[in-house]
């Protein structure tokens, strides 16, 4: 919670801010932390322990107590000069709070790292766009023969659109070559991705050539020649034009589906705060669906933490090599 008197010309609410912070210090529980967010101008409480309500809930009723609380040692015109604003961590794209976009108090290192990296950032985009329209030149050949191999072998569009979250929780249209045959239930893969965030060994998961493969195999509702896009991962090419419209990276984390979002720890959350997703990454390059979740989640932080332009480099150049050796796709 964030708390500031109106400003108004020529004049401070020392007195009212003074009696404001008083009244709530003796009011919250020992395991919230009051303190100041800006030095004698915007207080602030960090409500730690909310249980296990849901958010709207939870702002509804914090607002609600906090009003109180202040009613029983302001009147209703110093009630009317003070601004609340409640910031619900990890904030969503489009909540900030109060419906504003993403605000700073949440995530005021994320917001220093991104203006140190104003220039690479730049130059990132950049490596997107050429390296996007090259790979969509070069490989247009490849798009028309895997079109006509998706029409004469099951019926159904070729391109695969699925909603998915981006960087800051933003929405967009996920773009893949369709490898399973129309109108399937997702209630399996639910229930399998349930399993895999939160840390136990799904049911569908099966050992392969020795190994633990976190991903339904045998799959009956792909395809043949989904199969064999899955394998070769050419199922992924499309997301090219996601990552010329600015929505992916050439390189960064997978996009989650929201229902897997909502299965999501807090920590796993920074995910999708740090960086924009991408079509290769650390996780693709370094044994894909044989990792464990968290073990996926920690190489997408320690991506967000060491980037660099080099980094982007190494990671692209070992992708043709993961995707022939087809190790951990299925």
């Amino acid at each position: 919670m964030l708390l500031e008197p109106a400003t108004t010309p020529g004049r401070r609410d020392d007195e009212l801010l003074d009696k404001t912070a008083s009244t709530i210090v003796a009011a919250i529980r020992a395991t919230d932390t009051p303190g100041w967010h800006t030095d004698n101008r915007v207080f602030g409480v960090i409500f730690a322990e909310l249980g296990t309500v849901d958010k709207q809930s939870a702002l509804t009723a914090l607002r609600a107590r906090i009003t109180t609380t202040l009613q029983s040692t302001l009147g209703p015109d110093e009630l009317n000069r003070l601004t609340i604003v409640l910031h619900y961590f990890p904030e969503d794209r489009g909540d900030g709070g109060q419906g504003g976009p993403v605000t700073t108090p949440l995530y005021p290192d994320l917001i220093e790292r991104d203006e140190t990296r104003r220039v690479s950032r730049v130059l990132k985009r950049a490596l997107d766009v050429v390296g996007g329209v090259t790979a969509l030149a070069l490989l247009c050949p490849l798009f028309l023969a895997i079109a006509v191999a998706i029409k004469l072998s099951s019926p159904g569009p070729v391109i695969f659109r699925q909603r998915r979250i981006g960087q800051h929780g933003v929405p967009f249209i996920f773009l893949k070559f369709r490898s399973m045959h129309t109108g399937n239930d997702t209630q399996r893969h639910r229930d399998f991705v349930t399993e895999f965030i939160g840390g136990h060994m799904p049911s569908s998961a099966a050992p392969q050539n020795g190994h633990v493969v976190y991903k339904i195999t045998g799959d009956s509702r792909v395809t043949r020649v989904g199969r064999l896009l899955r394998k070769t991962s050419f199922d992924e090419l499309p997301q090219l034009l996601n990552v010329l419209k600015g929505e992916m990276s050439l390189v960064g984390p997978r996009p989650p589906i929201p229902y897997e979002l909502e299965a999501y720890q807090t920590w796993h959350r920074r995910r999708v705060l740090e960086t924009k997703p991408g079509i290769t990454g650390l996780w693709q390059v370094n044994g894909r669906s044989r990792l464990r979740f968290d073990d996926m989640v920690r190489l997408d932080l320690r991506y967000a933490e060491k980037w660099s332009l080099w980094l982007d480099l190494k990671i692209l150049l070992r992708t043709p090599r993961a995707v022939l050796s087809g190790e951990g796709a299925y």
